[in-house]
């Protein structure tokens, strides 16, 4: 005899929250901890339009190289450390990203820069760095530096070094 287990409309219709994946697929065998001191370490990045993320994702390169573990590939220890660097609407993007579709770290760097560095930005910084001109009374060096300046915000720029120069 099969007896039906009643539950109520409100349990029906609220979500399981118990162990929904991350978006992130963490390799299972490294079985490693990330120490507080290390989270602490970790920019953080919100997500919001004044933040640069290839810096933001360069400093956060930077703290995790520094973090070694013995057997731990540093990949892993980016990947698990990432949802950690993240804040705000950063965070409420990470969670939106399919279940178990990030695989390696260039897979969750790429989805990052598609989010928060569009091709539209690429393409604006592009044309700044194509149209580019010394203004009158510029000292070099100050129009070098802004030239640099804007190289550094796009490193994906893929303007030709010929061009550049």
């Amino acid at each position: 005899m099969i007896v039906a287990r009643q539950q109520t409309l409100k349990k029906l219709v609220a979500p399981n929250i118990k162990n929904q994946p991350l978006c992130i697929n963490i390799n299972n065998n490294a079985n490693f901890e990330l120490k507080s001191g290390f989270i602490h370490l970790l920019p953080t990045f919100n997500g919001l339009a004044g933040e640069d993320p290839h810096t933001h994702l360069n400093e956060f390169y930077m703290i995790c190289s520094c973090m070694k573990s013995h057997g731990v590939d540093e990949e892993q220890v980016k990947l698990k450390a990432f949802p950690l660097f993240l804040k705000k609407a950063a965070k409420a993007w990470f969670f939106s990203i399919l279940p178990c579709s990030i695989g390696t770290w260039n897979d969750m760097k790429k989805i990052s820069l598609e989010k928060y560095f569009p091709a539209s930005r690429v393409a604006n910084i592009r044309k700044e760095i194509c149209g580019i001109r010394q203004s009158y009374g510029e000292t070099l060096s100050k129009y070098w530096e802004k030239f640099e300046q804007l190289c550094i915000q796009c490193p994906h720029h893929q303007i030709l070094d010929q061009l550049l120069i």
